[in-house]
């Protein structure tokens, strides 16, 4: 076997110690003489783990019991139009705080179910910084703020949760989620993707106060209504099972690693050391974001010479580093260093910069 190190910003990384539990534990889990997949999600079995796997995950970030977890379906992209149609009418307005791809997207999902208002952008920019909160253009009385901790696309992160006022605020933490302690009563909603920091593909996380659940803005079926899924402990519909299970398992990997203050610091450490390779490339390596706002997830850089894009990316995936290709509405490259992406495979990256800079430079 030759796994490499796997930059991708998702489906991203998953600890490999969690991949060896979930191989070790595929054709039998737990004395059941079936795979967890393959067990009812109304059995006790499934039951306990997935009542487990939401333990695991409020002790990790000290949720008050004031807010319910739900495991659903999906993504977030989902869910930029299902927070509108739980949270607010028609006629209310919602602001957005848009520093990125994902922000947008975000906006025009919404725009069918609420009136957006968007109160900050950076895009006149290139969404290569957060708007001073001084100029955001907030509304009195808006249903709910929503903004994108960290953008996946552009590499800009928020690291202090923004003070709104009274209005629920609304995060999609979705490439963020986990990679630090965050203080979860500041919020009304959270949600996210499960398939950066958390797992598989086809798993979305909410987080929401007990208060929005008892918003009924307007009809919906049930499978839309986060009160519903609420009542039935996300079981209202088959929810996916084995990218749950999955996710209980990154759960324990990251108490064992000592908690979310402690893969933050391995982060920083992995952030630091990626740019700072860049930064003293002598300009042959660049990463356009404002120093105090620079992604310590996604990490966009460019090359002096965009000739050099192809070799460089077929040298990095020759050389274990793969899918390092920048997204295409940036170019570039891109390193993600979710939770999974371990300290010696960002040195493994820095190492193989330094050289190509050397022969190409």
């Amino acid at each position: 076997m030759s796994r490499a190190f796997n930059f991708s910003a998702g489906p991203a990384a998953v600890p490999d110690a969690v991949l060896r539990e979930a191989q070790a534990e595929l054709l039998e889990w737990h004395g059941e003489r079936a795979s967890v997949m393959e067990l009812s999600h109304r059995g006790a079995a499934f039951e306990a783990m997935a009542a487990e796997s939401e333990q695991d995950l409020r002790d990790l970030l000290a949720i008050p019991d004031n807010y319910r977890v739900l495991f659903l379906q999906g993504g977030a992209t989902q869910h930029f139009a299902q927070i509108p149609m739980n949270l607010a009418a028609q006629d209310q307005t919602a602001d957005y705080i848009v520093t990125g791809a994902w922000g947008q997207k975000a906006v025009a999902e919404a725009a069918p179910y609420v009136r957006v208002h968007t109160a900050a952008s950076s895009e006149a920019g290139g969404f290569r910084s957060i708007p001073p909160r001084t100029q955001w253009q907030l509304t009195d009385g808006a249903a709910y703020v929503h903004y994108t901790p960290n953008e996946t696309i552009h590499g800009v992160e928020f690291f202090e949760i923004p003070d709104v006022g009274d209005a629920p605020l609304v995060a999609d933490v979705s490439s963020m989620f986990l990679s630090r302690p965050l203080d979860v009563s500041r919020f009304g909603l959270l949600y996210g993707g499960a398939q950066k920091n958390v797992g598989a593909s086809g798993l979305v996380i909410v987080i929401v106060r007990d208060d929005l659940l008892a918003r009924q803005p307007r009809p919906m079926a049930k499978i839309l209504n986060y009160r519903a899924h609420a009542e039935q402990h996300s079981l209202l519909n088959t929810p996916p099972t084995f990218a749950w299970y999955l996710a209980g398992r990154v759960f324990k990997w990251l108490k064992a690693q000592g908690g979310l203050a402690a893969i933050e610091e391995i982060n920083r450490q992995k952030a630091a050391l990626l740019y700072s390779a860049i930064d003293s490339s002598g300009g042959f390596y660049s990463n356009p974001v404002q120093r105090d706002c620079r992604s310590r997830m996604n990490v966009p850089f460019t090359l002096h010479d965009s000739s050099l894009d192809a070799p460089f990316l077929a040298e990095s995936s020759a050389a274990g580093l793969l899918a390092l290709k920048g997204h295409k509405m940036v170019g570039g490259m891109r390193a993600s260093l979710y939770n999974a992406m371990p300290l010696d495979g960002v040195r493994a990256l820095v190492a193989f910069m330094h050289d190509f800079a050397r022969r190409h430079g």
